[in-house]
């Protein structure tokens, strides 16, 4: 017998919310780069909204849910995420922040990092 097991990449494991809307955040957290990139994928009607928040909770201003690009359709490994059509984050790079999500109907959410991108 010939098997072949094929797992997406940093995708052992993922966040789904089990109603139609879900969210969560993060314990507070420090990161280094100018852009967040999700390894995400939001099936054919799921979208997903990402907020970063100050280490009280409230959220930093331009980077907001309400600020946030609606992100659909994505099945991938490097979604950078967009707050009115800018990924960058260099501004409040090693701050202390928190960040919230908010996933919809069947999204899948395998992992977010912070990278340096040109």
């Amino acid at each position: 017998v010939l098997s072949r097991v094929v797992l997406r990449k940093d995708g052992f494991t993922c966040v789904e919310p089990t109603a139609p809307t879900g969210e969560f955040t993060t314990p507070a957290l420090r990161f280094d780069g100018n852009s967040l990139i999700l390894n995400i994928n939001t099936s054919a009607i799921g979208h997903a909204r990402v907020e970063i928040q100050d280490e009280s909770g409230k959220p930093i201003p331009g980077f907001s849910l309400s600020d946030c690009d609606l992100i659909h359709t994505a099945n991938s490994t490097k979604r950078a995420v967009r707050w009115h059509d800018n990924s960058d984050v260099a501004a409040i790079s090693n701050q202390t922040v928190r960040l919230r999500f908010e996933l919809s109907h069947g999204v899948k959410l395998y992992s977010f990092r912070f990278e340096i991108r040109k």
